[in-house]
């Protein structure tokens, strides 16, 4: 039985997780991550949302046996042949270049798309370590045993069983984010979004602002 006397996370592997994960795990907590859960279609399991020029682009890794899968997320395999890295560089390219902290980013993320295994949580994994390690974050990602259960005590949040919510735009943190004054401003995208625009400020504009994240989101409080 896992038990906790703060706050518990339980959550899949996303690769570069939306603002409002990050918010709830820079705001202190236990986090055990869930590779032996059912893939889930049209989660954010496999792709990870940016804003474009006129409308937010979701950017989606493609799976090797198609994405109407009833196998466990560690059994999930990448498909690689038609060089979806390249697409996903090109686009994170052409929509944040102009962006205060791109080009500070963009060695390290490129060699990380260059670098991409066949296993789906390996590289969902991957993504979420490189991110910490701009942050300066130190993430500690526990294993979920698959005997384990859970006790929702009211201090469990659990991301397995659905996907984000759609935030209250009104009351989520606002930061400089391109497009916005043609687009007006697109909240809860990529954690890339917010790192390309505040970069090194990263971390501490998550600290400031994680409860107005979470408010924001109220599916994500604690359940």
């Amino acid at each position: 039985m896992i038990t906790s006397l703060d706050k518990t996370l339980i959550t899949p592997l996303f690769p570069f997780p939306r603002i409002s994960w990050w918010a709830l795990v820079s705001g202190g907590c236990k986090i055990y991550t869930d590779i032996d859960e059912p893939y889930r279609k049209m989660t954010d399991r496999n792709r990870y949302p940016v804003t474009g020029a006129n409308n937010p682009v979701l950017l989606s890794i493609p799976l090797a046996d198609g994405r109407n899968q009833r196998c466990p997320m560690r059994e999930i395999r990448i498909c690689n042949k038609d060089r979806w890295q390249m697409q996903h560089v090109r686009t994170l390219v052409s929509v944040y270049r102009r962006t205060p902290f791109f080009e500070h980013y963009e060695p390290g993320l490129t060699a990380l798309f260059d670098h991409t295994p066949d296993n789906l949580t390996d590289f969902n994994l991957a993504s979420i370590q490189w991110v910490a390690r701009q942050l300066r974050f130190d993430i500690s990602l526990q294993s979920l045993p698959e005997a384990e259960k859970l006790e929702t005590s009211g201090q469990i949040t659990d991301l397995r069983k659905g996907n984000f919510p759609i935030p209250d735009a009104a009351i989520f943190p606002v930061y400089y984010q391109i497009f916005s004054e043609r687009n007006s401003f697109r909240p809860n995208l990529s954690i890339l979004d917010l790192l390309f625009s505040e970069g090194p400020g990263t971390y501490s504009w998550l600290q400031r602002n994680s409860q107005a994240v979470i408010n924001s989101c109220p599916v994500l409080g604690v359940i």
